[in-house]
């Protein structure tokens, strides 16, 4: 049984512990969507104001919904179109804090107002992307971005 806690008086603190949980869960599985299944629900439970955590991969030069913890989402994305598929497409962080201002973007979810999409990349290829989306506003910040980039790195390693 797995019972991750995540309680840290800072965020720098709550990334470092969450890094070091999913790198335990994780390490040693060679199932993609179970890792990903895994890593969602960790996110999910762990990051505060959060409504949705889940992963798109690349499949096809699209993006095809995969595991995740929230309402349910668009099934398939072309690169390019919304956040997810423009970080897909330029293989750079997108921190939105306004969706709603984002052109383009996807409402899977009305609730969702912010939202942080990492792209996974391991040997040159894209493998999908990392999504988190928030009710709230300007939710995710620099140090949101940091933390999560280290997430995503480590979930690029084991997808």
């Amino acid at each position: 049984m797995y019972d991750f806690k995540i309680e840290a008086a800072d965020t720098a603190t709550m990334y470092r512990d969450l890094a070091s949980a999913l790198e335990g869960l994780v390490t040693g599985e060679p199932d993609a969507i179970a890792n990903m299944a895994n890593a969602s629900a960790l996110i999910y439970e762990t990051l505060p104001d959060v409504n949705w955590v889940g992963f798109y991969r690349n499949v096809g030069d699209e993006l095809v919904l995969g595991p995740f913890q929230g309402r349910p989402a668009c099934i398939r994305i072309k690169f390019g179109e919304g956040v997810c598929g423009v970080a897909a497409k330029t293989r750079q962080v997108q921190r939105v804090e306004d969706v709603h201002a984002f052109p383009g973007h996807i409402a899977c979810d009305a609730a969702s107002a912010s939202e942080i999409v990492l792209p996974l990349i391991k040997d040159g290829e894209l493998l999908g992307v990392l999504d988190i989306d928030s009710p709230k506003k300007a939710r995710f910040s620099e140090e949101d971005e940091a933390g999560c980039v280290k997430l995503a790195e480590i979930l690029s390693r084991v997808l």
